[in-house]
């Protein structure tokens, strides 16, 4: 299967693998989010390049991310509920995109996923 994948995916996957295989749970939540900040990168520059193949390959592997962080939500307290919706949001916004490109909406989301990735990185 890599062997029908660039070069630069299978790279990419082999070295996502490797760090999930060796995460924590916190980890985790900072590996998704930094996938899915790259791949809203990714989906803004090959809109701006007009390739709509990676655009769409890139809005597939953010929103695989953002489901990955709704799974990983657990309990029922007031900030699990403030997750979910957060994540619930994320996820409409690029399935949105997805038919309608918005660089606008895309370039806020990922802003503000930058901003969460600082605060749990503690800076």
């Amino acid at each position: 299967m890599l062997a029908m994948r660039s070069p630069q995916e299978a790279y990419r996957r082999v070295d996502f693998d490797a760090r999930v295989a060796a995460s924590r749970p916190a980890d985790l939540v900072h590996l998704c989010i930094e996938h899915l900040i790259g791949a809203l990168g990714t989906a803004l520059h090959s809109a701006e390049a007009g390739d709509n193949h990676l655009k769409s390959r890139s809005l597939t592997r953010a929103l695989t991310a953002v489901t990955a962080l709704q799974l990983g939500v657990s309990g029922e307290d007031g900030v699990a509920s403030a997750l979910r919706h957060m994540y619930e949001a994320a996820r409409r916004t690029i399935l949105d995109c997805a038919t309608d490109f918005d660089s606008a909406r895309i370039t806020t989301l990922r802003a503000d996923f930058v901003d969460i990735g600082r605060a749990l990185r503690g800076g």
